[in-house]
């Protein structure tokens, strides 16, 4: 399965434009395997540097994780700040359960002008919410089911990521040149 929504201009993204990898994830910030995924996505960035481009879009789980939703609109709200990737991190490295209260402390610490970030992700209306539903509408699209989800230069990744079968895979890539 190829991914279906091109990388644009919404899109939030890390590492160099035009890296030889770039690897998409659809995660959700509630689920355990995604937090595992974290982990695994910053060694290989690590270990890639310039050569990875990553990106992340929303994929909450809502009818397994009640928080999901709230925390993937909360990193939206976020951007909005130019915090997104900050947000991101905190997400996935607190303990905290994912409640809007934990999500304003995380806030606070990070920064963000509280009163526009909580306006920004409690409008229904607005930016934050309508990204958060492209990302899981072009998922949805592109054959993602659960997650985390990765497509790795717009092929969908079935092999096992929490082992050392990316490596194999973005080193084979680089191989090719």
């Amino acid at each position: 399965m190829s991914l279906i929504s091109p990388i644009g201009k919404r899109d939030h993204i890390q590492g160099n434009e035009n890296a030889l990898i770039e690897l998409v994830e659809y995660g959700d910030y509630q689920c355990p395997y995604c937090r595992q995924a974290y982990h695994v996505i910053k060694k290989l960035q690590m270990d890639y540097g310039e050569q990875l481009k990553f990106i992340f879009r929303n994929f909450p789980l809502t009818n397994i994780h009640r928080f999901a939703r709230l925390a993937a609109i909360a990193g939206e709200a976020a951007a909005r700040q130019n915090k997104y990737w900050q947000m991101h991190d905190a997400l996935y490295e607190t303990d905290e359960e994912l409640e809007l209260e934990n999500i304003l402390e995380m806030g606070e610490k990070l920064g963000l002008n509280i009163e526009k970030f909580l306006e920004d992700f409690t409008e229904i209306t607005q930016d934050s919410t309508s990204k958060v539903e492209a990302d899981m509408y072009g998922g949805v699209r592109s054959g993602v089911a659960g997650t985390p989800t990765f497509f790795i230069n717009g092929e969908k990744f079935n092999g096992n990521w929490q082992n050392s079968e990316l490596w194999s895979v973005f080193d084979r890539i680089i191989q090719k040149g």
